[in-house]
């Protein structure tokens, strides 16, 4: 329901209408000015704002703590976007939490108190980043911001980004560039190492990132490496909470409904969670108080949440993508689609899951079917579908791999791979013109035009499915069989028989 504007015009967020909110609408509770940046976050997206930002905003109001507020830093181009948002509204913005048949949710989040810019400001972030009171840096840098090989799961050290950060330390353009330069700097200083909290989908994401940051220094320097290694620290973590790309009718809600200006609010789920490895080095919030799970082996929580829901959001979105659909919620309110979300997750995936503790996984996935299908926070099948080169190697073909050696079902992942193939051939099933963003757009769609309906050219791109894979004739077999299904007769007919 709109509310009233005859009374009074929306306040545009800042620091200055805090005292003021209109009715409906919770502001931080504590006093922000208080607040000290002792957390640096590079990626600042929704995602992050709808769920760390949110925890560490609960933590200081729950605590009184107010060493752990958030400096955001924007690494790419586009991040100018964001600094335009929310350098004006003193780094404020709006939460709405929607949920299926209930009300809608606002609070404005005043964890974040500060955004920088780095492409225009590199040396104000490497000096923040070596500045003593920074104890935690995190990162949501999507899994192509690691720069591994799917093949090997070891760092790209000869990419472009690595070998410029490499020659010019000090002007860094890539996340680990950033930390190195940042670790060097504190170590020179004689300052402790900051914890580096990944927070992005990427199995072992502490570890990994460890492994790339110990790479990345040892070519710089040994000596820094071994400094990283002795006294920084790399927490697992496993996130969760689905939150769709800001649009400008979100923009209008957020002001007709609830009187508030925002240039970039975030509209999310009410569910969220967040398991991390208690391995700090120098000190963390007390999220523990909130809500966040703290564990000493977050991989059986983040195998869990990778296989279900990561590798089912993607199978079903290419799936969807092709039948015309354009929002995940309508994906699932067929109930063919339906059906093969929950066969996927019972079938192929739960078999080869070892128990999570704390975890029903009955109930987990029954929440995970409500939770996709969500009408209120109308999450874009095309988000889902982005990525798709970082995504599957890293949520869906681990689980074909084992069921390949154990024996068991892949015939609903191979749909999911035979999906993917025939979305990147660039038509849906009306031949509609669809196009999905992914930085290996140009290769894939390449081969998935060139393949037609024989998969194997797609399945050859090794630095996607592996050396394994790429040779597996039973898997070759049954994306084949899927492919032609899908050309044939389209996602709908092809999904019956599944």
């Amino acid at each position: 329901m709109k509310r009233d504007t005859s009374a009074s015009p929306p306040l545009k967020l800042s620091n200055s209408v805090l005292e003021s909110l209109p009715p409906g609408v919770r502001g931080p509770a504590y006093d922000r000015r208080c607040a000290v940046e002792g957390i640096l976050h590079i990626g600042v997206g929704g995602f992050h704002r709808a769920h760390q930002a949110v925890y560490v905003d609960d933590a200081i109001a729950e605590t009184g703590d107010g060493q752990w507020g958030i400096c955001g830093v924007g690494l790419l181009a586009q991040d100018s976007r964001m600094r335009d948002a929310l350098v004006p509204q003193d780094g404020l913005y709006t939460v709405v939490e929607r949920g299926p048949g209930a009300d809608a949710q606002a609070r404005v989040i005043g964890a974040m108190t500060g955004f920088l810019f780095a492409p225009a400001e590199t040396e104000r972030v490497l000096d923040k980043m070596a500045s003593a009171n920074i104890r935690i840096v995190s990162l949501t840098i999507t899994e192509g911001g690691y720069y591994l090989d799917p093949k090997t799961g070891q760092s790209i050290l000869d990419h472009p980004d690595i070998v410029h950060d490499l020659q010019h330390p000090t002007r860094p353009v890539a996340a680990f560039g950033y930390l190195a330069e940042a670790m060097d700097r504190r170590r020179q200083r004689g300052l402790k190492a900051f914890t580096v909290m990944s927070c992005d989908n990427v199995q072992g994401n502490g570890d990994v990132t460890r492994r790339m940051l110990l790479a990345f220094a040892e070519r710089r320097d040994p000596s820094l490496r071994d400094w990283i290694a002795e006294n920084a620290a790399f927490p697992n973590s496993m996130v969760d909470r689905i939150t769709p790309a800001t649009t400008d009718a979100d923009r209008t809600m957020v002001r007709d409904t609830y009187g508030v200006d925002d240039a970039w609010p975030v509209v999310t789920e009410p569910f969220r969670q967040w398991v991390i490895e208690d391995a700090f080095c120098d000190g963390r919030p007390l999220w523990e108080r909130v809500g966040v799970q703290m564990t000493s082996d977050v991989h059986p929580y983040e195998t869990m949440k990778i296989r279900l829901l990561n590798a089912s959001h993607s199978a079903m979105a290419y799936l969807g993508l092709l039948a015309g659909f354009s929002h995940i919620h309508e994906v699932m309110a067929d109930a063919l689609f339906r059906r093969y979300v929950i066969d996927f997750m019972d079938e192929e995936v739960t078999p080869i899951l070892q128990d999570v503790p704390g975890i029903d996984l009955s109930a987990y996935k029954r929440a995970l079917v409500e939770r996709f299908s969500n009408p209120a926070i109308k999450d874009q099948v095309l988000r889902v579908c982005m990525d798709g080169s970082s995504k599957f190697p890293k949520f869906l073909l681990p689980t074909v791999r084992e069921q390949l050696q154990r024996g068991g079902p892949t015939r609903r992942l191979s749909l999911a791979i035979a999906s993917w193939c025939r979305a990147m051939a660039g038509t849906d099933d009306r031949g509609a013109r669809i196009e999905v963003p992914d930085p290996m757009a140009d290769l894939l769609s390449e081969r998935a035009r060139s393949s037609g309906r024989d998969p194997a050219g797609f399945l050859s791109l090794r630095q996607v499915f592996g050396e394994d894979l790429s040779q597996s004739e039973f898997l070759a077999t049954q994306v084949a069989e899927a492919l032609e299904s899908l050309y044939d007769e389209g996602a709908r007919k092809t999904l019956a028989k599944y």
